[in-house]
């Protein structure tokens, strides 16, 4: 590569060169009109365009049959390489800028020249897409700007905003650093989209095709969250040591699953389990009651898109002991006296049995001498306790058994049994006592036990005497019970009477009937004469005939 060299018969400086040719091109055409040239001079290609720091080869040819001196004026390095009769060929290398070449040869005296221009492109030095909101709000207005640094020749060169592949905006890149901007209304199908930025240098008129490139894409996230608080779902009271859930719900938020929940009861966060269905979100909680008693909240907040929407309920923390009852003995002898006794917490108000303590926080009690009626008997204490303006209750009861003998009650224990013999019987018979007592009963005679409760069949050996006794740990009680047992009647002498039964009543109705047939039989009629006007009347054969009135 060599630098540009001057015309000769020229200043050897680049500067005076050109301002010598500027000064012949007016002279040239001047004699060029006045001698009516018919010869020209050709600069080949027309309207370059060079990639910058690329290289270019240019012709200069003429159609003069004796030219002389075919040279090539431009500030850009020149290299001779090739020529020959009217023409001759130049190298251009490093072409950084857009510029004007200019050919000229002597012609008959006369010179002649050409000119063409050379545009160098380059592409743009960066292209980048600002970053986008960490949450854009669905229905706002968005601003996308794009930066491109660079790049030629800029009446070719735009930038263009894309949602995907879709295009919302082109614009000339004019300047060295050029920011071009466009406003998209957000909506909730651009959650998760991907916005870029691309640039497109066109060079298909010169030939050369559409280069482009596009920025690294970035993904928007969309979001609603509405004006509405969330609705959150406590217990009103709390008592110490217990749990209960905690449930927080907000409609219309979008994206529900990206929203998050914190759930707190005072300075207490509670671990959450958070669930979303559609736009709906509900977490749910477990408020566990460990702190003192009083007055706390619980607090639910909901934060999507660096916003929040906060609800603040009130909970009552509470203490409840008790009641606590006691029997000086759970289980006694008869005629035991025994101490019932019921307490409570500070505040509470106890009642044993509908007797009240004399104040909050005081125990009641009473003694009682056991007796058989006391056994099983239950006793019940009432705990009363006011929380914030409502009356809490709560009972509780104990039992008491009380130990006694033996007792056999006649009326649930016949003494004296008439049987069949040979038919299925049953032996009824109880005893009460605490604890339970064994009862058997013996044939006083034989001491043969027979079974009571359970069905068995009698036979004449049954008859007798028996003693049936309880027993237990607290004494005996012994009944009599006599059971005389039927002999049963022969099956020869039941159908005798059977027989003469149905025989005796035949006969009765034969009787009846032969009593009705003759009496029906023997009956009378006669004609009364005297009067025309009398009935006919039955007369009985035993009846005299009455003479005739006169």
């Amino acid at each position: 590569m060599v630098p540009l060299e001057p015309l000769p018969g020229a200043c050897r400086t680049p500067l005076i060169s050109l301002l010598l040719v500027c000064c012949l091109l007016p002279l040239g055409e001047t004699s060029q009109g006045a001698q009516r040239q018919e010869f020209s001079l050709q600069v080949e290609p027309q309207d370059m365009v060079v990639s910058a720091g690329g290289s270019l080869l240019v012709n200069c040819s003429t159609d003069c049959p004796h030219p002389k001196s075919i040279t090539l004026e431009t500030y850009l390095f020149k290299e001779t390489v090739g020529s020959g009769l009217g023409w001759e060929a130049f190298q251009l290398n490093n072409v950084t800028g857009d510029s004007k070449v200019l050919c000229s040869v002597l012609c008959n005296g006369s010179q002649i020249t050409g000119s063409s221009n050379i545009t160098v492109y380059r592409f743009p030095k960066r292209v980048e897409l600002a970053p986008l909101p960490p949450w854009q709000p669905v229905g706002e207005n968005l601003t996308l700007r794009c930066q491109v640094e660079g790049g030629a020749p800029q009446a070719h060169l735009s930038a263009v905003l894309l949602r995907g592949e879709e295009e919302l905006s082109r614009q000339l890149a004019v300047g060295e650093s050029t920011e071009v901007m466009a406003t998209v209304l957000a909506r909730r199908d651009d959650h998760g989209a991907n916005f870029s930025c691309r640039w497109e240098l066109d060079l298909r008129p010169q030939g050369l095709g559409l280069f482009q490139n596009s920025s690294a894409p970035r993904q928007l996230r969309t979001f609603v969250l509405p004006v509405t608080p969330p609705r959150l779902i406590v217990p009103r009271f709390l008592e110490v040591g217990t749990s209960r859930p905690v449930d927080c719900t907000l409609d219309g938020l979008f994206p529900a699953s990206e929203a998050q929940v914190q759930l707190a009861l005072g300075d207490q966060m509670l671990n959450s389990s958070v669930s979303s269905q559609g736009d709906t979100l509900t977490a749910t909680a477990t408020a566990t009651a460990s702190t003192e008693e009083g007055a706390w909240e619980i607090v639910c907040n909901v934060t999507l898109g660096g916003e929040s929407r906060e609800i603040r309920e009130n909970l009552t923390i509470y203490s409840f002991w008790g009641p606590i009852m006691n029997l000086s003995e759970p289980t006694v002898p008869e005629g035991t006296t025994v101490n019932v006794t019921c307490a409570a917490g500070p505040r509470v108000q106890v009642t044993l049995d509908g007797v009240p303590a004399k104040g909050p926080g005081q125990l009641v009690q009473f003694q009682l001498n056991a007796t058989e009626k006391d056994d099983r008997r239950s006793f019940f204490c009432k705990a009363t306790l006011e929380v914030d303006g409502m009356i809490l209750h709560r009972n509780r009861s104990v039992q008491l058994r009380v130990l006694y003998g033996p007792k056999i009650d006649p009326a649930r224990c016949p003494q004296h049994l008439m049987w069949k013999e040979r038919r299925i019987h049953v032996l009824q018979c109880q005893a009460q006592g605490n604890p339970d007592p064994q009862l058997l009963c013996l044939q006083k005679s034989s001491g043969v036990q027979v079974s009571v409760g359970i069905p068995f069949r009698v036979t004449l050996n049954y008859s007798g005497t028996y003693f049936c006794r309880a027993t237990s740990s607290q004494g005996t009680k012994t009944l009599t019970v006599v059971m005389n047992v039927q002999v049963r009647k022969p099956l020869s002498v039941t159908i005798a009477m059977v027989v003469l039964t149905i025989l005796g009543f035949a006969i009765v109705t034969a009787a009846f009937l032969y009593v009705f047939w003759v009496q029906k039989q023997s009956a009378i009629y006669h004609v009364n004469r005297g009067s025309t006007w009398l009935p006919l009347t039955s007369k009985q054969p035993d009846e005299a005939l009455g003479e005739e009135p006169s």
